[in-house]
């Protein structure tokens, strides 16, 4: 099963200092889990025959669900799949790049077919710090065809119960015209508040980022891959300056995830 991303920064580390005057954006912000608004575009899965099908990642693929790595283009991420049937309700997936296990994840379809519970391990952009781990659960939008596999189906992500810390949180510091963000997985950048694009580093994924203030508690990040936005964040902070709105708009895949934000 596709791994849950809530499309922010990882890691979080805290600040000295607020930058400027009327900063309301620098310090550590942290998801909270409980009020995360999925969307609604369901994730479509296929394992029949002898062979699994994420229908809806991007790019699709289609591999032996015979438990050996199977090769798969265009994921900056993993360059291999494995899928392991365990039963007729239950498949792990381990990723690998280059070799080197870089995610595990494993999905329990109920005995009723309604519902799918998942656990992942992701260590696919951690540079070799600790894995980001969570557990969460769909629920049927579609069952799949006749004889196919429990987990076949179009899935609507429900809830996440937990996901460690470093995937959650994240910290900015603003300065003068250019806003930092670091994270203690290794992702940083510091770009001009004017637009231009800048540098990612330690992602994998996305290879620049741009960044714009629209108001003193709005910022608007752009993150690219080669050149292509892939994904856009739109982060507002409340009146208290302590909470913030953000929804973040995933352009490969077609969906948008909105969540409330808290200031550590």
């Amino acid at each position: 099963m596709k791994k849950p991303l809530l499309l922010v920064p990882l890691g979080a580390l805290m600040f000295a200092g607020t930058g400027v005057a009327q900063d309301l954006v620098s310090g550590t912000w942290k998801i909270d889990l409980s009020k995360v608004d999925f969307s609604k575009k369901p994730d479509v899965y296929l394992l029949q025959g002898g062979m699994y099908s994420c229908k809806t990642c991007a790019p699709a693929y289609t591999v032996k669900a015979d438990g050996t790595d199977q090769p798969v283009t265009g994921h900056p991420y993993y360059d291999t799949v494995a899928i392991k049937v365990v039963n007729d309700h239950e498949i792990q997936e381990t990723d690998k790049k280059g070799g080197k296990v870089v995610a595990t994840s494993t999905s329990t379809v109920s005995a009723d077919g309604k519902k799918i519970v998942f656990s992942f391990t992701d260590s696919s952009d951690t540079n070799g710090g600790p894995p980001v781990t969570g557990k969460g659960e769909a629920e049927l939008v579609a069952a799949g065809p006749a004889g196919s596999h429990a987990v076949s189906g179009s899935w609507r992500m429900g809830k996440m119960d937990t996901m460690s810390d470093n995937g959650l949180a994240w910290s900015w510091m603003l300065m003068g015209d250019q806003l930092m963000m670091k994270s203690n997985t290794g992702q940083s950048y510091t770009a001009k508040l004017d637009g231009t694009d800048a540098p990612m580093q330690g992602d994998p994924g996305v290879t620049s980022v741009s960044v714009k203030m629209p108001g003193k508690n709005i910022v608007v990040e752009t993150d690219k891959r080669d050149g292509k936005p892939i994904s856009v964040m739109t982060f507002t902070v409340g009146a208290d300056g302590k909470s913030a709105k953000a929804s973040v708009e995933d352009k490969l895949e077609m969906r948008t995830t909105t969540f409330d934000v808290v200031k550590q």
